[in-house]
């Protein structure tokens, strides 16, 4: 079957008998390709979104890697970046103009806020945030000049979703640009392009490398949109996966299902143990039927994995440090999606003189439930709690 998950995953746009039938494709690690004639060169030139001539823009190990992806989504094609940021500035980019005006979901993917705020209004391009909860607040946003609409459903400290069906529908009826960053979910827990979204964004540096070893990001829509963004932003900046970190993503690809399978159980098992801990004020969680937009979560999304936070009891940001300091198995660091578990408490983004007890948000920790055994997990916490 064709669409199926595991013919996606394993044998979409693998042509083995093209390389001595190999198992795994080969890495085609060259920045250039030679032609035998002029016109085939000319070709070349005038549309490079159709063929092979220079590593900077498409090669066949990555072109390997874009079937697959964009079959995830659902999607008719798909471009892949060197990161998240990269792909999240190209979209962005390729839809606006100066004069033009944003609407973006309230505290966004640090760079992606950085864009906004830095670098957008140096090109006379302003942003409006809101909150994404309620379809309202789209509706009362949207101006003359809007050309974009920028979703991040769920979040990735506090997990607001936005009903990615009502915003489409929305901004289809104002010509408007829909951007949604799905990488909490991946395409295999939430398909963006199903509910009417133009450009379904995931980092490919998570879920899909799976091994912290790779920096990518993924941009997935319409294939007249993506060959858009690919003759302007991606060839212009030179912000295409090598042939390498391609390769490393397949690799990520194979086990996708069975890595988010694990996790997923692992990420409930923690969950359940954190709830009920004296030293734990909330969990914030999405499949927990505690989690404030829980139905919309459960009608948009086929899972939830990994990612959760936790408020934890704390009267100094001493504490909080002293919890962090004492974990031995659950690294501190950013980013999620690899085979390790992280933590990352939001008192490190700001100076410690700054810290408010009082503040929810100050005693915030998020932790990313990785591949170890569960219990192993449970009982490094519970030793740093005792330190608390």
């Amino acid at each position: 079957m064709p669409d199926h998950i595991s013919y996606i995953l394993n044998e979409l746009g693998e042509e083995r008998e093209n390389y001595f039938n190999a198992v795994s494709p080969p890495i085609m690690q060259t920045s250039n390709f030679a032609f035998s004639k002029v016109d085939d060169l000319r070709r070349a030139f005038e549309d490079e979104y159709n063929g092979y001539l220079y590593s900077r823009g498409l090669n066949p190990t990555l072109e390997i890697l874009r079937k697959k992806l964009a079959a995830l989504d659902g999607a008719e094609d798909c471009l892949v970046f060197n990161s998240g940021a990269s792909a999240i500035f190209a979209a962005v980019f390729a839809n606006v103009k100066s004069g033009d005006h944003i609407v973006s979901v309230r505290k966004p993917y640090t760079w992606a806020q950085r864009m906004f705020d830095n670098v957008l209004p140096r090109f006379g391009v302003s942003t409006t945030y809101i909150d994404g909860t309620d379809i309202r607040n789209f509706e009362r946003a949207i101006l003359p000049n809007t050309t974009v609409i920028y979703l991040e459903s769920p979040n990735s400290w506090t997990y607001e979703l936005q009903d990615l069906r009502q915003v489409a529908e929305l901004a289809k009826s104002e010509g408007i640009v829909t951007i949604v960053d799905n990488s909490y979910c991946t395409p295999l827990y939430q398909k963006p392009i199903d509910y009417g979204i133009d450009i379904a964004m995931q980092t490919a540096t998570k879920y899909i490398s799976g091994h912290s070893d790779t920096v990518g990001g993924v941009l997935s829509g319409t294939r007249a949109m993506m060959k858009k963004i690919f003759d302007s932003e991606y060839l212009n900046m030179g912000i295409g996966a090598t042939p390498f970190n391609a390769w490393l993503l397949i690799r990520g690809m194979r086990t996708l299902i069975a890595r988010l399978d694990r996790i997923t159980a692992s990420t409930q098992k923690v969950v359940d143990y954190l709830k009920q801990h004296s030293k734990v004020e909330s969990v914030l969680f999405v499949f927990d039927e505690s989690f404030s937009q829980y139905q919309l979560a459960k009608q948009q999304m086929s899972g939830a994995c990994g990612l959760l936070t936790f408020i934890i009891k704390a009267d100094t940001v001493i504490q909080i440090e002293n919890f962090c300091n004492s974990l031995k198995h659950i690294f501190m660091a950013v980013s999620w999606g690899g085979h390790e578990s992280l933590i990352i408490p939001k008192c490190s983004g700001m100076p410690a003189t700054d810290f408010d007890a009082a503040n929810k948000e100050h005693r915030m920790l998020r932790l990313y439930v990785g591949l170890e055994d569960p219990e192993y997990l449970i009982k490094d916490i519970e030793q740093a709690f005792e330190k608390l």
